[in-house]
């Protein structure tokens, strides 16, 4: 017979831990269940990636984070969040899919690609970054198209397309002309973003301005051929030559799994976010919460780890006052 579970948390990323650890201090049982590997989206961030937060700003349970520079890199970040299970000996299985939240007479049964869990409460804490938001245009689905990042060599001595206005098109376009790539960015928005990271934002800058990287702003992609791709701009339809395209478009959480296990969606398909309680940030079913950036929807800048690491203690708070159990 499978352990029953005070509850259980969904996704093993920095907010996911951090869950973890307030259940640890609570001496409440508790399944870290993830389907990637620790801090998945963490993982997946480009190889080169700076966070824009200090080092101390992103410690959880009491764990000192040091880098060696003013911001931590992506490699830093990966150990740091190993020691932070380690430290709390977490228990996380990982590339374990949660298929289904389905109601039994003491709570909740999870069924995954393994196992089935019993649980009283659940914690979805599954981010947003697995889900690109597509450009629905022709020719996305070829595989020059990417939604993701990792290194600039693959793509050195090419003619690289970046879409977007944000960090992850800027930190795209940067690195793959510092590779002899021949970059060009289409903004649909009439500048870049003004929250790119400050010091990059006079490197970009400049670069477009002495004509090094090509931009085209108030633009978009309508179609994507295997050499070629099409632009409409200010100027008119424009036909490029092209190697690979970087659609830096976004991402979203899985709506699609809120939805099978009963979540209620709120807003346009632009403003889509799960109903919660936000003193509680239990859903319209009781007995699940939702905690760290998937909280936000559409709207992927409103959380952030920084910003999102006290929803584990407003959660746990609420379950405390329901399961009677004296903190630790």
């Amino acid at each position: 017979m499978n352990k029953y579970y005070d509850v259980i948390i969904i996704g093993s990323g920095p907010t996911g831990l951090n869950c973890g650890i307030e259940a640890a201090k609570r001496n409440l049982s508790y399944l870290i269940i993830e389907k990637g590997c620790l801090v998945n989206s963490v993982y997946n961030y480009p190889n080169n990636m700076t966070f824009f937060s200090t080092s101390e700003r992103l410690e959880i349970g009491g764990v000192p984070f040091v880098s060696h520079g003013d911001k931590p890199t992506r490699r830093e970040a990966l150990e740091y969040y190993r020691r932070v299970k380690s430290a709390w000996k977490l228990t996380v299985k990982s590339y374990e899919t949660v298929y289904e939240i389905a109601d039994a007479d003491n709570g909740f049964i999870i069924k995954t690609s393994k196992d089935n869990y019993n649980c009283k409460n659940v914690i979805i804490a599954t981010g947003y970054y697995d889900n690109p938001n597509l450009l629905n245009i022709p020719g996305e689905d070829l595989p020059k198209v990417k939604h993701f990042f990792d290194e600039p060599h693959p793509y050195a001595y090419h003619k690289v397309i970046v879409i977007g206005a944000g960090n992850s098109s800027v930190d795209v376009a940067l690195e793959t002309y510092r590779k002899g790539s021949e970059v060009t960015m289409v903004v649909r928005e009439f500048k870049l973003k003004d929250s790119i990271k400050y010091w990059v934002k006079p490197d970009i800058e400049n670069r477009i301005k002495e004509g090094s990287v090509k931009a085209f702003f108030n633009s978009k992609i309508t179609e994507i051929r295997e050499e070629e791709v099409d632009l409409e701009t200010p100027i008119g339809k424009l036909t490029l030559k092209n190697d690979f395209v970087f659609a830096m478009t976004g991402y979203h959480p899985d709506f699609r799994f809120m939805k099978k296990n009963g979540i209620k969606l709120l807003g346009s398909e632009e403003t889509l976010q799960p109903e919660f309680d936000p003193h509680t940030f239990e859903t319209n079913r009781k007995g699940i919460f939702v905690a760290g950036v998937v909280c936000g929807g559409m709207d992927t800048g409103k959380w952030f780890i920084e910003n999102s690491i006290s929803h584990s203690k407003i959660i746990f708070d609420c379950l405390d006052s329901r399961l009677n159990v004296v903190q630790v």
